[in-house]
């Protein structure tokens, strides 16, 4: 992939939609390896249709006003930088969506039918999260909106291209991974405060100030603990999940930096890099519990 559109597309962020299909392969180990190799496929296509079309958006809305860009928040800039146009951004957003299909399509070819509707349900949330006039984080839904498509969504999907069912055990092992990317969300939404409050997007940071939202990011970066505690004690899952719990000292310090530089978008960098930090963390040590399980 040429480097530009490597950038364009926030390649990085992957991680914030991959991570949970690989617990959800690990809970299932071992995955049929075409079916994973699909999900894994799909799933990224269409976050990266989300990602260039919410920089299609933003161009026209946010960011144009935004002065606070951090490496973790204000969009990738290509559009703005003048590097690629805002018609190439979208055509290659449609371009991601369509692969994305794709492979769902190849997946209900290959004997399992609904992961069209749920391709479908969501790539529906990776659109319309951004396209106006119904965007859904203009309206204070975008938060609910990733936190279920990149929770329970993927992990109930990935459950069942595995399995060939659907599992209530595969939907609540999104939980915890939901709880952060969550807060991925909500900090990289305090450099972009002013922006967005300006040019009318009222997200759930914007309606509340960041002085009141560092305490719903605490409580977004603390979720995973009881989320673990009821995958074990709730579902009957292996114990070796709470090597989850490892990630606790990164969300420590991610929380104190946030309570402190909360309105200082070049001091808060470090725990927008902490909190995508966590987020792989977690997960990453939920797959080496899921898989100690399979062996003792």
């Amino acid at each position: 992939m040429p480097p530009l559109i490597v950038e364009a597309v926030r390649l990085p962020f992957l991680t914030g939609s991959l991570m949970p299909v690989l617990v959800v392969a690990a809970w299932s180990w071992p995955p049929p390896w075409s079916g994973l190799v699909l999900c894994l496929l799909g799933v990224g296509c269409l976050h990266l249709g989300a990602n260039l079309i919410n920089d299609y958006y933003d161009a026209k809305g946010s960011d144009p006003l935004n002065l606070r860009v951090t490496p973790f928040s204000g969009g990738s800039r290509v559009i703005q930088q003048g590097r690629m146009s805002a018609g190439t951004v979208r055509l290659l957003a449609l371009g991601f969506f369509a692969a994305g299909l794709a492979c769902g399509l190849l997946l209900a070819l290959w004997g399992r039918p609904w992961v069209l509707v749920l391709g479908a349900l969501g790539l529906a949330i990776g659109y319309f999260y951004s396209a106006t006039p119904k965007a859904l984080m203009l309206h204070g839904l975008g938060e609910v909106a990733i936190f279920f498509a990149f929770g329970p969504l993927v992990t109930w999907g990935a459950g069942y291209v595995f399995t060939g069912h659907f599992s209530t055990a595969a939907f609540m092992l999104g939980l915890p991974q939901a709880w952060l990317i969550s807060a991925v969300l909500w900090i990289n939404q305090f450099p972009d405060y002013q922006a967005d409050r300006d040019s009318g997007k009222r997200n759930l940071v914007v309606r509340l100030g960041t002085s009141r939202s560092r305490l719903w990011y605490l409580v977004l970066m603390l979720l995973p603990l009881p989320s673990l505690v009821f995958l074990v004690e709730g579902l009957g899952l292996i114990p070796w999940l709470y090597l989850g719990l490892g990630f606790l000292p990164l969300a420590g310090k991610a929380i104190s930096l946030a309570w402190r530089f909360h309105d200082q978008h070049d001091k808060l960098i470090p725990a927008q890099g902490i909190t995508i930090t966590s987020h792989l963390a977690l997960g990453g040590l939920m797959v080496v519990g899921l898989l100690l399980g399979r062996i003792w």
